[in-house]
């Protein structure tokens, strides 16, 4: 059951934050998960005590600072700090991280408080660092389309190309221009019955989508060991060798089956990567043999869903997920 009340948001976060110092690999996305909850619970001074945290460790350094200084905005702004949550969202501009989620925090966070011009700039800038012309949109950057086209309907600018590429990627049933529709607000206020009814089917497409995004909320992530790693893992569980040849062959099978993926339409693709410790500790925790190879699909899910997954496919100028320093359009994107 999902948590609904504050004092369930409370304890859904301290039982996150327990399971962050029991595996503290991973204490970023669980203190990430943990200071959402506190947020719904409207302790947001303690949410922002949790990013400061992430923020201010020396000996802990973080994945994804400028995610966690969005979020950290977002939640300032919420509770009258608006002038640092400012100063903030300029420096996410400034660094120009490349991943799509601290600009879409950004940006929606500039709507919500009736920023449009500054929201639009915000998504525009990140799709022009992101997005090469004719690339593929990366699952993780369509939301930025999405976002754009809302601020854009709201400022009332005809579509460009990139509305255009954002109705294309929209698959529910009701067109992006009519759930944009500024003038739907009006329609909540007729009496017209075929208004009323348009408005209900609005919304249960916007409610289909929402369905679809929470049925999935960590991507579908396969297994990736570095060359170390796996080195030291088939050592000492030599049963595991019929599942991994060589590392060479076990990067090779990772693209194909993403690519597999992909090509049934599978959304939210992505890679995580393992190491001897964490498997180890991953499968004492579930009192299972590190050699069952029928655990290495768990551990996979598990480390999505604690945040460790790594969007596929990256962008073809972006460094290969494997690890070899060249670009992905070089190495496993070449072909």
């Amino acid at each position: 059951m999902r948590p609904d009340t504050p004092a369930d948001h409370i304890t859904e976060a301290e039982r996150l934050l327990r399971t962050a110092a029991q595996y503290p690999e991973d204490h970023e996305p669980l203190f990430l998960q943990a200071a959402a909850h506190l947020e719904l619970a409207g302790e947001r001074a303690r949410a922002s005590t949790l990013y400061d945290e992430l923020l201010g460790s020396p000996d802990t350094p973080i994945d994804h600072p400028h995610l966690v200084k969005a979020l950290k905005a977002a939640n300032l702004w919420e509770y009258g700090h608006e002038a640092e949550a400012r100063a903030i969202i300029d420096g996410i501009r400034s660094a120009g991280p490349l991943d799509a989620a601290p600009w879409e925090i950004a940006a929606e966070t500039l709507e919500a408080h009736d920023e449009l011009e500054a929201a639009h700039d915000f998504f525009s800038t990140a799709l022009t660092l992101l997005l090469a012309p004719g690339e593929e949109v990366p699952y993780a950057t369509q939301s930025l389309l999405t976002g754009r086209h809302r601020v854009r309907r709201l400022m009332g600018v005809a579509h460009d190309a990139w509305d255009e590429l954002a109705d294309t990627l929209h698959t529910a049933a009701v067109p992006l221009d009519e759930l944009h529709d500024p003038k739907r607000l009006w329609s909540l206020g007729s009496s017209d019955p075929g208004e009323l009814q348009a408005e209900i089917n609005r919304l249960r497409a916007e409610l289909g989508t929402y369905r679809s995004a929470l049925s999935r909320p960590f991507p579908v992530a396969v297994l990736h060991w570095p060359e170390d790693e796996l080195r030291e893992l088939l050592t000492a569980y030599p049963e595991l060798a019929q599942e991994y040849l060589s590392h060479e062959d076990h990067l090779a099978r990772l693209e194909a089956a993403l690519r597999d993926l992909h090509a049934t339409g599978t959304p939210n693709l992505g890679i995580v990567t393992g190491t001897v410790p964490s498997y180890e500790a991953f499968a004492a925790s579930e009192a299972a043999s590190p050699s069952d190879p029928d655990l290495l699909p768990q551990y996979a899910t598990t480390l999505a869903a604690r945040g460790r997954a790594v969007p596929w496919p990256p962008a073809r100028s972006a460094a290969c997920w494997c690890g070899s320093g060249r670009p992905y359009r070089e190495c496993h994107g070449a072909g």
